[in-house]
């Protein structure tokens, strides 16, 4: 059924606490791929732990039985959707300034603990954007490093770290966030550099990520004019099918940035949107913020695989795709039990390894976290 592999190509956000009966339909309904999560969906880890466990409770109500993603924006510094009692986790700049690869694993298989702990499975992280623009303060101590050989060389050490803790590590924002003036929450950014530039700089950090296994690579809204003058990156057939997956290789899932940004929403309608993403060569489809738009995203898809531009056979073939990825990634779905869980939430270990990177220092018994594991 087309409705059904449709739907495994969107991940939507939720509005509360909990489920809402309107929600828990759609998902069950729609075979929706998966949710990302928010501070609005944040009071507790006993509560954030319950909420995962309804989410994945879902899928033995679904066709496919197959496990939901349950996504979260987790790099540390401004960019936490979980506070204390959660360990507060410096930026990326401070693990960058320190140049010690075990550091930033440790760094990254430590904070990803406390989201697979809850039953977290795919984190939008790391970010690998290479800092050329000193003046861009939407990525700003984001980034590792304006040095694209720094942030290739952590790049690999943070996605080994996710993996570890047995969270999908999502690099981003391909092809590169770091020279831009504007936010694209706001506006769509517009770029100058060519493709021989960004081979030479932008892309060296996403391309030794997947080579370290980062399975799943998140596009931006930027309009590089120079590459296609017609789409932004993330609607774009040439940034994905030529440059991503033909000069990168990459051979991993394809997720949209937020397709409710005003980059996007100020130019396309959230139909025009839905179906140019899945044209472009996109695997997910992202929903974070607007509870109207998956809705409208699915009648717009089963409509244009239906009459056009959408090939059935193609929609069906990358369904297969997503759900072998999530039987080879998510193999234990569910939270740990509740004493567990919040064993590694509480985790002194993670909080000096966090108090010692925010202060400039080489944390202390680095892998004693892994030793008692």
């Amino acid at each position: 059924m087309i409705q059904a592999a449709l739907g495994q190509h969107i991940l939507m956000g939720l509005s509360g606490l909990a489920l809402t009966a309107d929600e828990k339909k759609f998902i069950i309904e729609n075979n929706i791929s998966g949710v990302v999560l928010f501070s609005r969906n944040v009071q507790s880890p006993e509560q954030l732990r319950e909420l995962c466990t309804e989410i994945q409770s879902l899928r033995h109500q679904m066709s496919d039985k197959a496990p939901l993603f349950i996504s979260i924006d987790m790099e540390g510094g401004r960019v936490a959707r979980l506070k204390e009692p959660f360990t507060k986790w410096p930026p990326l700049k401070k693990v960058g300034d320190l140049d010690n690869s075990t550091v930033s694993f440790q760094f990254s298989y430590c904070l990803a603990s406390e989201l697979n702990a809850v039953g977290i499975n795919l984190d939008y992280a790391p970010c690998v954007d290479v800092l050329t623009n000193p003046k861009n303060v939407v990525i700003g101590d984001r980034a590792v490093s304006s040095d694209f050989n720094m942030v290739a060389k952590h790049a690999s050490a943070l996605v080994r770290g996710l993996i570890k803790a047995n969270v999908i590590a999502c690099v981003k924002h391909f092809p590169g966030h770091g020279n831009t003036f504007l936010d694209s929450h706001e506006d769509l950014p517009i770029e100058d550099l060519d493709l021989k530039r960004l081979q030479e700089i932008e892309l060296q950090p996403f391309k030794k990520a997947f080579r370290s296994r980062a399975e799943m690579c998140m596009i931006s809204h930027i309009l590089f004019q120079k590459i296609d003058p017609d789409y932004p990156a993330s609607l774009s057939e040439v940034m994905i099918q030529q440059v991503l997956r033909g000069e990168c290789r990459f051979r991993g899932l394809v997720i949209t940035d937020d397709l409710g940004m005003k980059a996007l929403t100020h130019k396309f309608s959230t139909e025009e949107i839905a179906v140019q993403a899945l044209k472009a060569g996109n695997d997910l489809l992202l929903y974070c913020n607007d509870f109207e738009a998956p809705g409208i995203a699915m009648e717009a898809l089963i409509d244009a695989t239906a009459n056009g531009p959408l090939n059935k056979n193609q929609i069906e073939a990358n369904s297969k795709r997503i759900l072998q990825f999530k039987l080879d990634k998510i193999k234990d779905p569910d939270p740990m039990p509740l004493d567990q869980a919040l064993e590694v939430i509480h985790n002194e270990h993670h909080r000096k390894v966090a108090e010692a990177l925010a202060t400039g220092l080489v944390p202390e018994d680095l892998f004693k976290d892994q030793v008692e594991s």
